[in-house]
């Protein structure tokens, strides 16, 4: 299954009331930026999540740099957004995925399946032309009803257990660029390396030219995990790995969870180990 659609098709369903466009532009490096940009232009009708105030909880001892937000906070901002069940939601960031993809596995997580995310993102809509606007749309507010799927989301707990374990039922994938996963550099978190056992796939390694892969590309990509295995995505914080979520999903592999403490999380406990190099 594509979890992405065109913008050829978000064009020609601009008006539509059951749907909802949601700009998800942010900037690690200036956690403003995507706010400021939205305001300046955006795909007429979009409403505009952050990723640090809407999309992340409080950073605290555990969880991550960008921790899951509380159930009732999500559930709060998407019936201000004027999301309900009937709702299809499309994503857009910069054209990066990651950002998109965040809002869709947490739309998904807390059960709303109808979310899909715009192949080549805002830069693909504007360079061909596609029309924008500076109008700040509201909604009416909806009831937003939460259905939560555990199956896609595993705990540091969990993870714990099938590391010391070494659980070969289960394979954990590190989404992060080679350099941080083999410990040879890290420029965010305060220590460098891998959970234990984890191996290596990169998630920008899902995109070309800023757009997702072919299904039979991203099947390529994981050709070596059997696909009846357990799979837990991870990343530094949770977000970058949600592209490799939905590329394994693509990819047809049912048994996809997401980490989504991530890295920034595990090594938040001082008794769980780190690893460097390869595996």
């Amino acid at each position: 299954m594509n979890h992405f659609v065109e913008k050829e098709w978000l064009l020609e369903h601009l008006e539509d009331k059951n749907i909802r466009i949601a700009d998800c532009r942010y900037n690690l490096g200036a956690s403003e930026e995507g706010y400021n940009s939205y305001v300046k232009d955006h795909i007429p009708g979009a409403v505009y999540f952050h990723l640090s105030k809407d999309l992340s909880g409080p950073v605290s001892a555990h969880g991550g740099r960008h921790p899951l937000p509380a159930i009732d906070d999500l559930q709060e901002t998407f019936s201000l957004a004027g999301i309900s069940e009937e709702t299809t939601v499309i994503a857009y960031d910069g054209g990066e995925g990651s950002y998109a993809a965040r809002l869709w596995w947490l739309l998904n997580y807390l059960g709303h399946e109808k979310v899909y995310i715009l192949n080549g993102g805002y830069k693909g809509w504007k360079n061909i032309g596609y029309p924008t606007n500076e109008t700040i749309p509201t909604y009416l507010k909806t009831e937003f009803k939460v259905h939560l799927n555990d199956d896609i989301f595993v705990s540091q707990e969990e993870v714990k257990t099938i590391v010391e374990s070494k659980n070969a039922d289960t394979v954990i994938i590190d989404s992060r660029e080679n350099k941080r996963y083999l410990g040879i550099e890290e420029p965010i978190d305060k220590k460098a390396g891998h959970i234990p056992g984890a191996i290596n796939k990169v998630w920008t390694e899902g995109f070309e030219n800023g757009r997702i892969k072919s299904i039979e590309e991203q099947r390529k990509r994981f050709q070596e995990i059997n696909r009846d295995k357990q799979v837990i995505v991870y990343c530094g914080s949770g977000v970058t790995a949600t592209p490799n979520f939905i590329a394994l999903k693509m990819a047809g592999y049912d048994k996809v969870k997401l980490y989504a403490g991530s890295f920034s999380d595990w090594i938040s406990y001082e008794g769980n180990e780190v690893s460097t190099g390869k595996e």
